[in-house]
């Protein structure tokens, strides 16, 4: 590792462990999403990495989503928390067991309003039922369909099941984004390099009705940002 990269993590260890405590002091979603734009925009400030928004005119103010996104890199969360930060939503993300127990991350997502997904349960029921009672509460939820970063030289990797049944089950307008920049690739240039004016750019897309059953999330996302 060069000298800039330790100092990075250290740097993203101490700020994600302090924004974790923080975020175990508070109780409202609102304050929850408030602090976790605020750690967002100061880690990504300490990277130089901006975030560019396209189509941000498509973004309606209030109201409850499932927000989808395509997932290539850790820092992925913050992009879209800047992104939508003036859309005056509030949400939830589903996370999975292992971020729970992260020496690194572990902390935060235990405390920053997050639902726990565990692929290894036997019975998925509870999850669902931590879903229906955060939208209850008013949230949107926030889940990258892929279920895991995508690693490859594909664009998009293959969509779960689970994002469309929870759209269904809830009633929620899909909310699709698209991180056109590779992210990770961004992410690297900042912490091997201490490249300055770095940027991501994320499309907004057309809102995807719930109720659709002529195609599945994943066709309705490559048509909306013309994946192939």
């Amino acid at each position: 590792m060069t000298l800039n990269q330790i100092k990075q993590a250290i740097y993203a260890l101490y700020l994600t462990n302090k924004y974790g405590f923080k975020l175990r002091k508070v109780h409202t979603s609102e304050e929850k999403s408030r602090l976790r734009l605020e750690y967002a925009e100061t880690l990504m400030g300490s990277l130089n990495i901006a975030v560019e928004v396209e189509n941000a005119e498509k973004l309606e103010k209030g109201g409850q989503y499932l927000v989808v996104s395509n997932h290539r890199s850790i820092i992925d969360p913050l992009i879209i928390e800047i992104a939508l930060q003036h859309m005056g939503v509030h949400g939830s993300w589903i996370s999975k067991k292992e971020l729970y127990n992260s020496f690194f991350f572990g902390v935060f997502t235990r405390n920053a309003g997050t639902i726990l997904l565990d692929r290894e349960a036997k019975q998925m029921s509870s999850f669902f039922k931590d879903i229906k009672a955060s939208v209850t509460e008013g949230n949107s939820i926030y889940v990258f369909p892929e279920g895991t970063r995508n690693k490859t030289d594909q664009p998009l990797s293959e969509f779960k099941d689970g994002s469309q049944i929870i759209a269904v089950k809830n009633r929620l307008p899909i909310l699709p984004v698209y991180i056109k920049t590779n992210a990770n690739e961004v992410l690297m240039k900042s912490l091997k390099r201490n490249a300055k004016d770095l940027k991501v750019t994320i499309e907004i897309g057309d809102m995807i009705d719930y109720k659709d059953r002529s195609r599945t999330l994943e066709e309705a996302y490559r048509q909306t940002f013309k994946i192939a």
